[in-house]
């Protein structure tokens, strides 16, 4: 995951207790999300999560719920781009971080469970026609794209054979997708051992030797 985001006009004019109250209310709506799911995130709900008196508060700092949601998920989008970039950059090679890919991934279930779940349950419940979601969709065609062509490197790097990067991506992503629902689903599932044994896979599945 990679999103990126620089800071609107109007962010910049905001004070520091701005900042800090419309950070506490997202932390608040991605807690709410996660352990009541999305269609259940009323902002009654997230104020009292957050400790505030009245829904006021987040009326004041946002323009609705599609806007509260809009956050949420380039929150949880800047979160996990920066701690997969992060772990990536110790990798070396295409194989090294395709394989580094599913560790980092499933490593983010286990540092940020809620933010998964959050993430999962707005992209499950938020229609395709909802406002709440564009922001998602927009975010996850980028980062898509950006990943086909780190496939299309490898191939032409002679690192991994021909196949197409799309359909490829499809599947890894299919793979991570399927693990965050599972680690949500069953708290004793063993993320550390998914990640080896979807790392193998792939490394066979794409390696030009194979």
């Amino acid at each position: 995951m990679q999103a990126k985001s620089s800071p609107s006009k109007q962010s910049l004019g905001r004070t520091f207790t701005e900042v800090a109250r419309r950070a506490q209310i997202v932390d608040a709506a991605i807690e709410v999300i996660a352990d009541q799911g999305y269609p259940n995130a009323s902002f009654a709900k997230i104020a009292k999560q957050a400790g505030l008196s009245s829904t006021g508060m987040i009326s004041y700092h946002f323009q609705g719920k599609g806007d509260l949601i809009r956050e949420v998920v380039a929150r949880i989008m800047r979160t996990s781009a920066e701690y997969v970039v992060a772990k990536l950059d110790t990798e070396d090679g295409h194989r090294g971080r395709l394989r580094g890919f599913f560790a980092a991934n499933l490593a983010l279930i286990d540092e940020y469970p809620k933010h998964m779940r959050a993430l999962s349950n707005i992209a499950a419940n938020a229609g395709t026609d909802d406002p709440h979601l564009f922001g998602l969709v927009e975010q996850l065609d980028s980062v898509s794209a950006a990943q086909v062509e780190r496939l299309r490197e490898g191939q032409r790097d002679g690192a991994f054979r021909e196949f197409d990067p799309v359909v490829m991506l499809m599947a890894i992503r299919g793979s991570v997708d399927a693990a965050i629902a599972r680690a949500a689903a069953d708290p004793a599932f063993d993320t550390t051992a998914c990640a080896q044994e979807l790392a193998d896979i792939f490394d066979r599945a794409t390696r030009k030797d194979a």
